[in-house]
């Protein structure tokens, strides 16, 4: 088992190594990696990423077969089973970080804006269950002076709604927060940018000593 800042420290090189066209090929030897994998798995880190098809977790990191415990849901937003599956990851195979992973340009966040804009009501239930779940980190925000300023305002909402999903995380399960305090269990807010690639670890990061 890794530890949470050797996690994150993997990630942030195989990020590195995306940006720069310099990633690993993954194919050679996948056949050896996918019977290595048969008798179990120890990821290394644990991703609750959205499932936006242009921010695949595995390939914006660089890493492989067996490396990440990946959840994804539009807009990267905190369900029951969401906390579920990262309690039995984290319980089950000893992953130490948690990153939630949102991205630029956010099509779930977009449409919560719309949706508290103007009421549309037309939503399906099933719709609207993630715009309600989105709803509490930006509603603050079209208070403000950024609802004057369309692109400002989602540069904010993305990252208030990843804040939000770490604080949820955080503090939405006891398994988790005894993770955190006893365990050395890190969850940690970043952002992907579709513009250039990167990722950005911005929330909730290891003080530097």
């Amino acid at each position: 088992m890794i530890t949470a800042e050797e996690a994150l420290q993997r990630l942030q090189e195989g990020n590195r190594r995306f940006v720069e066209g310099m990633a690993q090929n993954h194919v050679l030897g996948l056949r050896d990696r996918r019977h290595e994998l048969v008798a179990g798995q120890e990821p290394f880190a644990i991703l609750l990423g959205c499932s936006d098809s242009r921010v695949p977790g595995e390939i914006v990191f660089d890493q492989g077969l067996g490396d990440l415990f990946v959840i994804r849901v539009a807009g990267n937003i905190v369900a029951p089973s969401h906390i579920g599956s990262i309690e039995f990851a984290a319980d089950r195979f000893g992953t130490r970080l948690v990153v939630v992973l949102g991205h630029s340009c956010c099509g779930a966040i977009e449409a919560t804006i719309d949706e508290l804009e103007r009421e549309t009501g037309a939503r399906s239930p099933n719709l609207r269950a993630i715009v309600d779940r989105i709803r509490p980190a930006v509603q603050g925000l079209l208070e403000s002076d950024l609802r004057n300023d369309r692109e400002a305002l989602m540069r904010e909402a993305v990252r208030a709604n990843i804040r939000h999903s770490v604080d949820r995380l955080h503090y939405g399960s006891e398994i988790l927060e005894h993770l955190i305090d006893k365990e050395g269990l890190m969850i940690v807010g970043a952002e992907y940018s579709l513009e250039t690639g990167e990722v950005d670890f911005f929330y909730n990061l290891p003080v530097e000593e």
